[in-house]
């Protein structure tokens, strides 16, 4: 396992100069070429027995919704797959410098959210693998996810593997930058739509603003208004609301369920922060469901809960069990003591914002994270991105990427392993056409097994 941080020591200065001169050390250890490496381990488990593994502790009647959604494409396979391809990783070269990782840093895995201040930032969004590790590992899932996506987009095998190499150069010029930054400058930087100016993806401005405008309209109100009735205690004349069920993905759950999860949020407010506790401590709960969510996630028990607040205001929260990371099995990394807390401190550590409403809680034993439901969430689609958008949102995931990383790992010491280091954007490029390969191949199994009938897939 490994040891925890040392402690600080603020009397002492290290030169940037001699952090560089680490990393630059590390590039003779371990040159670029060591990247373009195998696709599958030899230890990896069989497909179908890796997703046989990856169902245990879901609800079994949701299994299948998982699996149908992982056959839609190879890049759907690959978003439900990322403890398959840790352990495709493991044993795998690496420099040694470890990160907080995402753990699932896919394309699909970097969207738009709201600030407390109500400003429209984007960010990784998921952290439902976070766990420290090798950074290669976060930046070599990210570059397959765009080869993948590029494919189901009908990209070219060319703009394919171009997306994924800028993701690897927009993350080592920027790792860079922030390496020459001011720390605190460092800190919260690239966080709003200047970044595609900044990484050359000005290409994207449209769709962020899109997606910007979409995020705006994404909030509580919203949800109220499409998934909600009226209800009125005719004793005290407050009108409040109830969710209607929307069966597969909104359903209702029984008194003692709704029961444990108040339980589970009033446990969970002592999870936030002094100022924030006042504030969730004034609004009330009226209604729990069972909301089914993502693709990965599918199966796991997740409950959207309704508050209401001031007046006519609403809140609503979703409260999503936590397993283990997937790829705690192939890291030196502490056991967690509570998986909704790792994700939790993950997400504060990586992001550049973070919901001011993110804590954790256990509900009959179980681990769980709450956080606002779509609170003003947007994404662009990277499956329906054109060649040259793709290119640029490759730049933009990569510039993200480095970020958050740059959060846990001093960004001078890759900074100083990155010097002259084109040759890594292109064998970072090549094992991600190569793991694309891999992943379709693995997709295709799935949907042989499930067209064969060893394995139950349900449309939804």
């Amino acid at each position: 396992m490994a040891t925890r941080p040392g402690p600080v020591d603020l009397r002492t200065y290290v030169d940037a100069d001699e952090v560089l001169a680490r990393g630059r050390a590390l590039r003779s250890e371990l040159p670029a070429s060591a990247h373009d490496h195998r696709a599958a381990g030899p230890d990896r488990p069989d497909v179908l027995d890796y997703i046989a593994d990856s169902n245990v502790g879901r609800l079994a009647d949701l299994t299948p919704l998982r699996i149908g959604r992982m056959t839609l494409s190879p890049f759907a396979f690959f978003r439900g797959a990322a403890g398959l391809m840790a352990a495709d990783f493991a044993g795998t070269p690496d420099s040694g410098l470890q990160a907080q990782l995402c753990g699932d840093a896919h394309a699909a895995n970097f969207g738009l959210y709201g600030t407390p201040d109500g400003q429209i930032v984007m960010d990784i969004n998921d952290f439902d693998e976070t766990i420290p590790g090798p950074w290669e590992w976060d930046l070599k899932r990210l570059s397959a996810s765009l080869v993948l996506a590029g494919r189901v987009g009908g990209v070219s095998e060319q703009g394919c593997r171009d997306a994924a190499q800028d993701a690897v150069k927009s993350y080592r010029k920027t790792m860079r930058t922030l390496a020459e930054a001011p720390f605190l400058r460092s800190w919260s930087a690239l966080s709003d739509a200047s970044i595609l100016d900044k990484v050359k993806a000005d290409a994207l401005l449209d769709d962020f603003d899109e997606a910007s405008k979409k995020a705006l309209r994404n909030t509580s109100e919203k949800v109220v208004a499409r998934w909600t009735e009226h209800l009125e205690d005719h004793t005290t004349g407050i009108r409040r609301h109830r969710f209607v069920t929307d069966p597969p993905i909104l359903t209702r759950v029984d008194a003692i369920t709704a029961d444990r999860v108040t339980a589970g949020l009033n446990d969970y407010v002592d999870t936030l922060r002094e100022s924030r506790r006042n504030l969730i401590s004034r609004f009330a709960v009226s209604d729990v469901a069972f909301r089914i969510v993502g693709t990965g996630s599918v199966g796991l028990r997740s409950y959207v809960a309704l508050l209401h607040g001031n007046r006519s205001e609403d809140l609503v929260l979703q409260i999503k069990q936590a397993k283990q990371s997937a790829l705690a099995p192939y890291v030196q990394a502490e056991t967690p003591r509570h998986e909704g807390k790792r994700i939790v401190r993950g997400a504060r550590m990586v992001q550049s914002e973070t919901d001011i409403l993110l804590g954790w809680t256990t509900i009959d034993g179980l681990p769980y994270i709450v956080r606002q439901f779509r609170n003003l969430k947007g994404d662009i689609d990277p499956t329906s991105l054109k060649r040259s958008l793709l290119d640029d949102y490759g730049r933009l995931a990569g510039a993200l990427l480095a970020r958050a990383h740059a959060r846990s790992l001093d960004p001078r010491l890759l900074a100083g392993y990155f010097e002259d280091g084109k040759a890594l954007d292109r064998d970072i490029g090549s094992f991600a056409v190569r793991y694309a390969d891999q992943t379709e191949r693995d997709h295709s199994e799935l949907v042989a097994a499930v067209a064969a009938g060893a394995i139950e897939a349900a449309d939804g």
